[in-house]
């Protein structure tokens, strides 16, 4: 079975029932989290999940709101004694900004057991990222503010796309073509973000099953924001909270 755990569902301001926006992928032995902010060691084990399970890390874009954990987390996972190589994946931009970002934190001169595999992006659309059996990963450019990768996971159970933070734009219905569930942003209006009802349109024209509302403000009227997605699309829409699960 896979299963999607919510560790965060806020836009940039998050209040104390709602962290910012990241949430974990479990299927078969693959154990992928997407983004990582706040204390990550503490968010993990309130959802019940093994932070030395981890097997991949995706970064999305390189706001602090997706990003500012990841020097905890490694730094926490190195102390809680990992061998493993962590690989984490990301545009180039991304990628140079993290290793200059652990530089400040001396991460070579410390942390020197637990290996990082550095994956760079290609800037095409429906890159290959993870390829295992059962499990793949694909990460395509989508349309924010600054360089940021949305995601389209597919495994033996089902199949999950990920805007992240963008405007609409196509590249986010081919990721969430066809898909079971298509995680959607719905910040609201602003450079390099989207609507709810832009998030119905989206689904809509991928043809997913389901729109899971996310990244939005924590103080919104949440039935409001779903009721204007299902304005657009014919599916199923819920919108994300922290600590929800899913299943496949």
């Amino acid at each position: 079975m896979t299963t999607i755990t919510f560790l965060g569902t806020a836009a940039a301001v998050p209040n104390k029932a709602h962290q910012n926006t990241h949430f974990f992928v479990h299927s078969g032995e693959n154990h992928l989290l997407v983004d990582c902010v706040g204390s990550p060691i503490v968010r993990l084990e309130q959802a019940g999940i093994d932070p030395l399970a981890i097997t991949d890390l995706v970064l999305t874009h390189f706001h602090p709101d997706h990003v500012s954990g990841v020097p905890l987390l490694l730094l926490d996972l190195w102390l809680m004694g990992r061998k493993a190589p962590l690989p984490i994946y990301g545009l180039e931009d991304v990628i140079d900004r993290l290793e200059k970002l652990l530089d400040i934190f001396y991460w070579k001169e410390c942390c020197i057991d637990l290996p990082l595999e550095m994956n760079r992006m290609p800037p095409e659309e429906m890159s290959l990222l993870i390829d295992r059996e059962g499990f793949r990963v694909y990460g395509s450019p989508v349309f924010h503010a600054i360089p940021a990768m949305g995601i389209r996971v597919e495994t033996a159970d089902g199949v999950l796309g990920y805007s992240t933070d963008t405007r609409p734009c196509d590249a986010v219905v081919h990721l969430g073509k066809e898909t079971d569930l298509l995680i959607h942003e719905a910040t609201g209006p602003g450079t390099g973000h989207s609507l709810p009802y832009q998030a119905g349109e989206i689904a809509q024209k991928a043809g997913a099953k389901k729109l899971c509302l996310i990244h939005y403000d924590p103080d919104a009227d949440v039935s409001a924001l779903v009721e204007e997605a299902q304005s657009t699309f014919d599916g199923e829409v819920f919108a994300a909270e922290d600590l929800m699960r899913f299943d496949f």
